[in-house]
């Protein structure tokens, strides 16, 4: 056998040309797809220059981009308090105290059933506050609370004997979370982390049901002005890209942090199940006696 070892049969020349014969035919199938909604656009008149004039306009720039501005301002400030909530409440739900396990599993059971708009125009509406700090607030409450589930489902999937044998070398529960659970945690984690922060992202474009002046609802604006002949499509086109490339943004951020926390020195060194007697613990601290 070769250096390398298949892990499946080798694809003969019949299943080859099969196999090619497949993405041509999907090829064809994208571009007659492509070819009809371009049709479609090109027949109801949208690529005229009446509904593409308002993007050439500087007014209408400046409230794209403010519109924009405000989107990640108010996502910002979601993902950082739900991150912050969400890793307070699974520290509450991995508690050793039942009262505090317990009252953290409501909050988090609470918030994640209910629906995010819902708790937007409550916030909004019975409680009279801005449009921004009720965005943001029901962002942060739904958002937190599933990223306590991910976080505490996270802690747990480590394998138990590495919890094991930093308790059996002395090391506090603060320690071992910090040391030890959380940094293994965090690739497996992350993943579902970005996911959770791209539905954040996604969901500050119903900061225009509340008059938030975000980048959807600038583009409503600008899609409702009969001047240009109702330009719907065209703000979709502009619109929608902006918000892809955003999220495509979050993926590749995701796994550059997590290639880099791959190659951590830190990370590598975690796996204290086979460290030998009178290893000094992270913080340069010496093991305690094992507990009894």
């Amino acid at each position: 056998m070769t250096g390398a070892t298949a892990l499946y049969d080798i694809p003969g020349p019949v299943t080859r040309r099969r196999h090619t014969a497949y993405g041509v035919l999907s090829t064809v199938v994208l571009l007659a797809l492509v070819a009809w909604i371009l049709y479609l656009l090109f027949d109801t008149s949208q690529f005229t220059s009446t509904k593409w004039m308002p993007f050439a306009y500087q007014g209408i720039q400046e409230l794209l981009l403010r519109g924009l501005g405000n989107t990640l301002k108010a996502f910002g400030i979601a993902a950082v308090l739900s991150l912050a909530l969400g890793g307070l409440l699974a520290t509450g739900r991995l508690s050793d105290h039942r009262p505090v396990r317990w009252a953290a599993t409501l909050v988090v059971e609470f918030f994640r059933a209910m629906p995010v708009l819902v708790m937007i125009f409550f916030i909004f509406v019975a409680l009279k506050v801005q449009p921004l700090p009720a965005l943001v607030a029901g962002l942060t409450l739904y958002n937190g609370s599933v990223l306590a589930e991910v976080f505490r489902s996270g802690v747990n999937a480590v394998e138990r004997g590495q919890k094991e044998a930093a308790f059996a070398l002395g090391m506090r529960k603060s320690q071992v979370m910090a040391h030890v659970l959380v940094p293994q945690a965090v690739r497996a984690m992350l993943p579902a982390i970005i996911s959770q922060l791209v539905v954040a992202l996604k969901d500050t474009s119903l900061g225009y049901l509340i008059t938030y002046e975000e980048f959807l609802h600038a583009g409503k604006l600008i899609a409702s002005n009969l001047d240009y002949d109702l330009p719907f499509i065209p703000v979709v086109m502009v619109i929608s890209p902006i918000y892809i490339g955003m999220c495509m943004l979050l993926s590749w951020f995701a796994g550059w942090v997590s290639r880099r926390e791959q190659r951590s020195p830190k990370t590598e060194a975690v796996a204290i199940a086979a460290a030998e007697p009178g290893t000094l613990l992270p913080g340069g601290e010496p093991p305690t006696a094992p507990r009894p």
